[in-house]
């Protein structure tokens, strides 16, 4: 089992994983008609081409480095470089703990210096000013962050020391959970809660998305709630006090796509820093 699906990360094609992002998003957007969260007032269609304008950039920046970061696990993995090069371990724990160290490194530690570090923030904040969050705001990111995960990613495959295969699986889970737990789905608060003990779930996600501060500053995870726990950035603010959107913004412009890539270079924009 294990083997075969190394097999196919080792060689998975463009063509597949574009239909892993659209067809995760495809899924949680059906599923949103059915279960909603929030009854949004809104023209989704709209929202939605707003979020896909920044999927697309994402996706153009991650191909860039693509080719950056095969090299830089090819390297690793020769020269027997990087964390999980230390220890002989069973494929299971191999697998369990790259995905767990890349999660990591890639993932909550790069989100939590987007939090704590000026300028970076106001890259970050175009994620944080969609006001009607939903599955497509999973990819909602300022070409600038784009470049900021795509360095860290590469950064944690070094460290790591991980094979293509288990960058693959990674990238391919992380955006199909991001698309789960930005979703504007309701699960029984019982499901979500117990979810949430091993990876990030729904209304776990929803509380990082809240308008103002201590929320915005917690659930910095993206597969992997062991993180927020393990580290002293869990809340669990009831679902029903959560705002979207952001307190140092005009959140009518959330769905101005000239005004979100300003955002960074506007000094108009204030933090709360």
């Amino acid at each position: 089992m294990i083997e075969s699906v190394i097999h196919y990360f080792e060689h998975i094609s463009s063509l597949h994983r574009a239909l892993i992002l659209a067809g995760g998003i495809s899924f949680f957007w059906l599923i949103e008609g059915f279960v909603p969260l929030f009854n949004f007032k809104y023209q989704k269609w709209k929202h939605a081409s707003v979020n896909i304008f920044f999927t697309i950039t994402t996706i153009i920046i991650n191909f860039a480095f693509a080719l950056f970061i095969v090299k830089t696990s090819d390297w690793a993995v020769a020269n027997q470089f990087g964390l999980m090069q230390l220890f002989p371990m069973p494929l299971w724990a191999f697998m369990l703990v790259g995905l767990l160290l890349l999660d990591l490194i890639g993932a909550y530690f790069i989100h939590w210096v987007e939090h704590k570090t000026k300028w970076m923030w106001k890259f970050h904040m175009v994620h944080h000013a969609d006001t009607h969050v939903d599955t497509t705001t999973a990819n909602r990111h300022h070409p600038g962050e784009s470049i900021f995960r795509a360095v860290f990613t590469t950064l944690g495959v070094l460290i790591c020391g991980a094979p293509m295969w288990l960058v693959m699986l990674y990238q391919s889970l992380s955006a199909v959970l991001s698309q789960f737990n930005h979703a504007n789905i309701r699960l029984p608060l019982w499901l979500d809660a117990a979810i949430s003990w091993l990876i990030v779930s729904p209304n776990m996600h929803k509380v990082h998305h809240h308008f103002q501060r201590p929320q915005t500053d917690s659930n910095y995870g993206n597969i992997f709630s062991i993180w927020d726990r393990l580290l002293g950035t869990f809340n669990a603010t009831p679902i029903q006090e959560i705002k979207y959107g952001l307190d140092v913004l005009d959140n009518s412009q959330d769905e101005n796509i000239g005004f979100q890539l300003k955002i960074p270079f506007d000094g108009s924009v204030k933090t709360d820093y």
